[in-house]
C-alpha cells in the first residue's frame, strides 16, 4: 500500500490534485481519508460556541483516530471513517465504509503538520497557491456548499484562516516531497506526480 499526504491552504486546489491522481489509475484502486472526516465531535458544545471555534489548528483534529485508522487500512482491515457536518459543526452518525486500496490519500490542510501521520507517509505533497486566489476559491465554496456570506467567509479568513496559515499550513510545506506550485491548476507538475506514483506501485495495480 502506497500513502500519500496532500496538503495546502485552504481553496489551494487540493481536491483538484486528488481528483487527477484517482483518474490516472485503475478503478477502484485509490481510497481518500479527506482530514476533515477527522473533526473532533463537538456535538456536546452549543451550537452558537461551535460557530466560532477554530477549526484551522491541529487542536481541532482528532489525529489519534485517523492514524489509527490508517494503520489498520495498512493491516489489510477496513475501517468506518467518520463523517462531519459544516453547516452544524458537528460529527454525524453515518460513517463511510473504505476498503484497503494500493493507493490511499490522505488529504487536508493540516495533515503535514504531525509528526505520526506524517511518518506514515510514503509521499508528501504540499498544493501552493497565491493567498488571493486561494480567498477566491474559499468564497465561492463557502457561500454555495456551506450557507455563508462573503462577508461571513471574509471575517473568517481575517481572523482565523490567514494567520492559522502563516502558523501552522505554510511551516508544514518543509516536510514535503513535492510542492505544486499555481495549485491543482499546474497540470504539468500534477502529471509528474501522478507518474511517480504509478512508478512506485506494483505491476498489476498500474
Amino acid at each position: 500500500m502506497l500513502v500519500i499526504g496532500i496538503a495546502g491552504g485552504t481553496g489551494s486546489g487540493k481536491t483538484t490534485v486528488v481528483r487527477d491522481i484517482i483518474a490516472s489509475l485503475p478503478k477502484d484502486e485509490v481510497a481518500v481519508m479527506p482530514q476533515d472526516c477527522y473533526y473532533k465531535d463537538n456535538a456536546h458544545i452549543p451550537l452558537e460556541e461551535r460557530l466560532k471555534m477554530n477549526y484551522d489548528e491541529p487542536a481541532s483534529i482528532e489525529w489519534s483516530l485517523l492514524t489509527k485508522q490508517l494503520q489498520e487500512l495498512k493491516e489489510g482491515k477496513s475501517i468506518e471513517m467518520p463523517t462531519y457536518e459544516f453547516i452544524t459543526c458537528s460529527r454525524l452518525k453515518e460513517t463511510i465504509t473504505i476498503h484497503p486500496r494500493e493507493v490511499v490519500v490522505v488529504e487536508g490542510i493540516l495533515v503535514l503538520t504531525d509528526k505520526t501521520l506524517r511518518e506514515m507517509m510514503d509521499v508528501r505533497v504540499f498544493v501552493d497557491a497565491d493567498a488571493d486566489e486561494r480567498l477566491i476559491r474559499v468564497i465561492h465554496r463557502d457561500c454555495i456548499e456551506r450557507g455563508r456570506t462573503p462577508q461571513m467567509v471574509i471575517d473568517r479568513y481575517q481572523e482565523t484562516l490567514k494567520p492559522m496559515h502563516e502558523l501552522y499550513i505554510e511551516p508544514s510545506k518543509r516536510y514535503a516531497d513535492l510542492i505544486v506550485p499555481q495549485g491543482g491548476h499546474n497540470k504539468v507538475a500534477v502529471k509528474l506526480l501522478t507518474d511517480y506514483i504509478r512508478s512506485l506501485l506494483p505491476s498489476s495495480a498500474k
